[in-house]
């Protein structure tokens, strides 16, 4: 019973680090760059005006940034896992809409303007994180900022 509850709370450490580490390291590519480039990959999605996909170009980033730091700490586990959760979800659907539309998206934006997978290798990703994600959810109690402060209650 006690390696079952290791190996929880283990996945649960292993989920929050390599989840919150890819959303720090993708906005921060984001954040540093021309928010005019990302706003560009976010019109290829054909969703949006072009002042609100800079307004999200400009946000977003930033919302990575803290909400992956967040995770990553363990800092209110679950609310981020399940922000970055719905994050992903609505990731997908842009990939989804895109793809079956057919729409010419060179740069999915995902990782800045530079850097892209295929569209179905970034929908293969997101599926892949949002798995991770869960299992944050799920296990976020070990080795976290949340349960340090849970002790001294």
């Amino acid at each position: 019973m006690e390696n079952e509850n290791r190996a929880k709370i283990t996945a649960g450490l292993a989920s929050r680090l390599i989840v919150g580490g890819i959303f720090i390291y993708a906005g921060y590519l984001k954040a540093v760059s021309p928010a005019e480039e990302f706003a560009y990959a976010i019109e290829g999605y054909k969703i949006v005006p072009a002042r609100l996909a800079l307004w999200t170009a400009l946000t977003l980033p930033w919302l990575e940034i803290y909400l992956g730091l967040m995770l990553a700490a363990g800092l209110f586990t679950r609310f981020c896992a399940a922000c970055i959760g719905a994050l992903l979800l609505g990731f997908e659907i842009l990939l989804a809409q895109a793809w079956l539309r057919g729409l010419p998206v060179v740069s999915c934006g995902c990782f800045g303007a530079n850097g892209s997978n295929s569209l179905g290798g970034e929908f293969a990703l997101n599926i892949a994180l949002l798995i991770f994600a869960a299992l944050a959810f799920r296990f976020a109690a070990g080795y976290s900022l949340d349960s340090a402060v849970d002790r001294h209650d």
